[in-house]
């Protein structure tokens, strides 16, 4: 990742970096967009130009959205279950939307939020030393 800030900008703090990342900004000078669909990234920031190649969040977004989102359904389908007992298709028509919306509505953001802090610490690919020299 070479595009990282520059002399002349003054070093972001995690809470700026993550503030962006929120707000679905550029992680360099937050304020162009990142997305150019939902989930789609914009190929540069139409701001400042950052490339966005570097980013790579694979399932990351994924996996903190799925374990926030089961933890509430399922504690909330227990406590439902076990305090009124109601029908299956009733349970079926509870947790389908919530599942469904704790799941997509918070998706973007989380993912916004991993390339932000990506970006703020410079994350980049593992590579192997070679120890032989």
């Amino acid at each position: 990742m070479n595009d990282t800030a520059g002399p002349s900008e003054p070093e972001t703090t995690v809470l700026q970096s993550a503030m962006r990342g929120l707000a679905c900004k550029c992680p360099r000078c937050g304020q162009g967009k990142l997305y150019a669909g939902f989930l789609t990234l914009a190929p540069s920031c139409d701001r400042c130009g950052l490339d966005y190649a570097f980013i790579d969040t694979g399932d990351g977004p994924a996996i903190f959205i799925i374990m926030l989102a089961g933890g509430i359904v399922v504690a909330c389908a227990l406590i439902v279950e076990v305090k009124y007992q109601p029908p299956y298709w009733l349970h079926a028509a509870l947790w389908l939307p919530l599942i469904l919306a704790t799941t997509l509505l918070p998706l973007r953001a989380m993912k916004s939020l991993l390339i932000a802090l990506q970006f703020h610490h410079k994350a980049a690919p593992g590579r192997l030393v070679d120890r032989a020299k």
